[in-house]
């Protein structure tokens, strides 16, 4: 789940629970509203939390003559030392 979809259920569990006064026999639009709202929370500060620790890793490629291709890759954290 990302930070889109998370926010568009806060949306929609805040439209059923505060804006909808319908009666639905067997079903609380308002307890499904709260539903809605807290899983898109939790979604929401999940999507933080993981996209904050995603690491970013760069690939070079160098030709060195005919036949011969070298490759690095550079992986730059925020979160930690850097790895060499």
């Amino acid at each position: 789940m990302r930070i889109g979809s998370s926010i568009a259920l806060i949306i929609i569990g805040a439209i059923l629970a505060f804006a909808i006064s319908d009666v639905v026999e067997g079903v609380n639009l308002t307890l499904i509203g709260y539903i809605l709202m807290a899983g898109g929370l939790l979604g929401l500060i999940l999507s933080v939390v993981f996209s904050g620790r995603r690491g970013r890793t760069t690939t070079t490629i160098q030709q060195s003559g005919p036949g011969g291709v070298t490759e690095r890759r550079t992986d730059s954290r925020s979160d930690g030392p850097p790895t060499s």
